[in-house]
């Protein structure tokens, strides 16, 4: 479905080496943020206490956390879980020294309950849980396999279909997009949890799906326009399909704009993440990884038949 066609072809490779500079240097500073700033992993990744407590009224999250705030929790995560009237609240490991940790865990959680029964004395905890470091340890280890099980799944999914060179610049594309969200939580020390990394894992799928409909139409002018060049064929590919890539993005966009609007505190970082990876993908699909495909070595011998191939290479065009 179009709204719109353009009909001059948008020479966007022309300025393809201008942009790709671009992508380095925020591509490097989001390496170096990395590096130094590291990440603000959540308890999930880092251990902590997990309560379960329930009211006899719908509960107010922002109150919690207001509540928290003044015994001196601010690093906590409050969420509905099930019911309106029940509440998960997820407290930072405490590191302590001469004391044993669950002791002063057990603790923070009667502290907790104590300071939430004097704003509602209805407050009940159903149940109590403490995650080691370790637990964490493992979360995390998982969630870097799972990135890289994805990665190869794409490249081999991308060689078959299309072409190594297609495959190895759209993975270096996405890996483009997800180390600059990675870097935005680094500079600003955004709390890094599960629902984050299911974030950026859609937002991997979501740029290789755009990807794959831009080099869809570059194998199609690969075979249709037999005198243009590579360069003529990326800007006419990603000029046609630019309608479809506008309309899409920014439909996605506005809903993933709502969560981060209006969803509030749980889906905060969750909206984030989401909206800075559609942001760069959309970005990446067209500027990183068509670029990087023509640098890589891209042409039209690559989509002809194998019996094409052999008279092409016999008889070199002049």
């Amino acid at each position: 479905m179009e709204f719109f066609r353009i009909r001059r072809v948008i020479p966007f490779m022309r300025h393809a080496l201008v942009f790709n500079i671009i992508s380095l240097v925020v591509f490097v500073l989001s390496v170096v943020f990395l590096a130094t700033r590291g990440l603000h992993f959540s308890i999930e990744f880092t251990g902590g206490t997990v309560m379960e407590v329930s009211y006899n009224d719908d509960a107010n999250a922002d109150k919690i956390r207001s509540t928290l705030n003044t015994i001196g929790l601010t690093d906590v995560s409050v969420q509905s879980f099930g019911t309106s009237k029940d509440m998960l609240i997820r407290l930072p490991l405490k590191t302590v020294e001469g004391s044993s940790q669950n002791v002063e865990m057990q603790k923070q959680a009667d502290a907790v309950l104590k300071a939430l029964k004097s704003q509602d004395a209805s407050a009940e905890l159903k149940r109590v849980e403490f995650v080691g470091s370790q637990v964490g340890k493992e979360l995390a280890s998982d969630g870097g396999l799972a990135l890289l099980f994805v990665c190869i799944g794409i490249m081999i999914y991308l060689a078959f279909r299309f072409e190594w060179r297609f495959a190895v610049a759209t993975i270096l594309a996405n890996l483009h997009d997800v180390t600059i969200i990675l870097g935005f939580f680094a500079f600003f020390q955004w709390e890094f949890s599960l629902p984050v990394l299911a974030a950026i894992l859609a937002v991997f799928g979501y740029s290789v799906n755009e990807s794959v409909v831009v080099f869809d139409r570059v194998r199609e002018n690969f075979r249709k326009m037999r005198k243009a060049s590579v360069a003529e064929i990326m800007d006419a590919s990603i000029t046609g399909t630019i309608s479809r890539t506008i309309i899409t993005h920014l439909c996605t966009q506005m809903m993933v704009l709502s969560i981060l609007l209006f969803g509030g505190a749980t889906l905060h970082f969750f909206a984030a993440a989401l909206t800075i990876g559609i942001l760069f993908s959309i970005y990446s699909s067209v500027l990183v990884a068509c670029p990087l495909a023509m640098y890589l070595g891209a042409s039209r011998d690559d989509f002809l038949p194998p019996a094409d191939k052999k008279k092409a290479a016999l008889n070199p065009a002049p």
